[in-house]
């Protein structure tokens, strides 16, 4: 969800750490999440950046591990919901998303992953992370089920004050 950079900084004693986020990766979110489709967010950081960003976009799967080990968090999140990790996708670009990556049935590389991620992974996107990744993945994956026209079209329809057309 992000280019990988943090900003950190010190206010009045205290820690401060920020992250840029994409607001086409956000719409692309609210998409995937209006077509019934379940988004966790998996990272290998603590940050109350990424708590406050999932809580605007309605994301209630979150793991966080300061130690970069993701793979136990998503673990979990799966079982939690019952879902397999054959009907997952998983998006990354470093080597912390390797261990998904291996047991997902769609690992889906940034345009700016490293070497070993586009090895294991079967989609390779154009846009980097925090550049619009997620929104062109959410855009493929509902084409791809034929869904992404009547999403769009009501999302459009609806900030627009009028009813969406069939």
């Amino acid at each position: 969800m992000t280019d990988g950079g943090i900003y950190l900084g010190d206010v009045a004693g205290q820690r401060f750490e920020a992250k840029r986020y994409d607001i086409q990766d956000g719409l692309g979110i609210y998409l995937l999440r209006k077509a019934g489709i379940r988004v966790a967010i998996v990272t290998g950081r603590v940050s109350d950046s990424v708590k406050h960003r999932a809580e605007e976009l309605g994301v209630e799967d979150v793991a966080q591990d300061a130690n970069a080990h993701k793979l136990p968090g998503f673990q979990a999140i799966l079982a939690k919901h019952k879902i397999a990790a054959a009907d997952a996708a998983f998006i990354g670009d470093d080597l912390p998303d390797i261990p998904i990556m291996r047991m997902v049935g769609l690992p889906v590389a940034v345009g700016n992953a490293v070497a070993e991620i586009r090895a294991v992974t079967t989609v390779h996107l154009k846009n980097a992370g925090g550049r619009g990744a997620i929104r062109e993945f959410a855009e493929l994956l509902l084409k791809s089920r034929g869904e992404w026209k009547a999403l769009s079209d009501a999302y459009v329809a609806k900030r627009s004050g009028s009813a969406a057309k069939p």
